[in-house]
């Protein structure tokens, strides 16, 4: 039998039920891993972990609220006797939701906490939780789904971009902590760029808008497409396995290259 990547791994991954968060779970368990879903969205959540199948299970939860976390982590570990990966993925950026405008100066201090309920405080609270329930096994590992827009200023999305670019700096604590307690608990942080899932759909807008305003996203991208959500699953099964173990603190970018800087380049004459 093929060896595979995480064999035995109990994983967690939070905002399961579409786009990126589904893909890591399919990825994760092709690979190996007990795989459970979580989300706030039940009946996606439990048609995705039905069609991974095995070992996968879905359970309600809704990461801005501590109680939910206080309940979940003891019956992961009650049921699968341990958690050595939680994927800290769940996220919204405020336009689905209908928060009204995003942007420095029009955006409310409601629909501000009500982000960073979710994109911050969520992380917070899986850490805090992942870390007291990992400790006691001597291995871990956490991956935070930032994006590049915790690394770069957005204007229109001012909520988003603050709540990411916390997740980004909070994953290097993590990760510092862990190693001066002597705990064998990796911390680490992805960064999407333009990945099409059902959070990109209210940007793209109506049908005979999309294809015009992917055109425009893409070109201004060096290699000229968006990204998919594999491709996000695929860098978090890598910080998942043991393959990473001397990892810690990093910020890895999936972005087509958008961070590396300019692809323009002189006309030929």
């Amino acid at each position: 039998m093929t060896h595979k990547r995480l064999d035995g791994k109990v994983a967690l991954i939070t905002g399961a039920a579409q786009g990126i968060g589904e893909s890591i779970a399919h990825v994760f368990a092709s690979e190996g891993a007990i795989v459970i879903l979580s989300d706030i969205n039940d009946n996606l959540g439990e048609s995705v972990a039905k069609k991974i199948g095995g070992k996968a299970c879905y359970y309600h939860l809704d990461v801005s609220n501590e109680h939910h976390w206080e309940a979940l982590i003891p019956e992961i570990t009650k049921k699968f006797g341990k958690l050595d990966i939680l994927v800290n993925n769940a996220g919204i950026t405020g336009f689905q939701e209908g928060f009204g405008p995003q942007d420095p100066e029009n955006a409310s201090l409601e629909s501000w906490r009500a982000v960073h309920s979710v994109n911050s405080d969520g992380v917070f609270l899986g850490c805090k939780y992942a870390i007291q329930s990992m400790k006691s096994l001597g291995n871990g590992s956490i991956i935070n789904i930032s994006s590049r827009s915790g690394l770069v200023g957005i204007p229109g999305a001012g909520a988003y971009a603050a709540s990411k670019a916390a997740v980004r700096n909070h994953t290097k604590t993590v990760a510092l902590y862990c190693t001066d307690q002597g705990y064998s608990i990796r911390c680490n942080s992805i960064h999407p760029a333009a990945i099409l899932t059902p959070m990109w759909e209210p940007m793209l807008g109506s049908s005979t808008e999309r294809e015009t305003n992917i055109k425009a996203i893409t070109s201004g991208i060096p290699m000229k497409k968006m990204g998919k959500p594999e491709d996000v699953a695929y860098a978090a099964l890598y910080l998942a396995s043991d393959e990473s173990q001397y990892i810690t603190g990093i910020e890895l970018s999936i972005d087509g290259g958008i961070l590396a800087g300019a692809s323009a380049t002189p006309e030929k004459k």
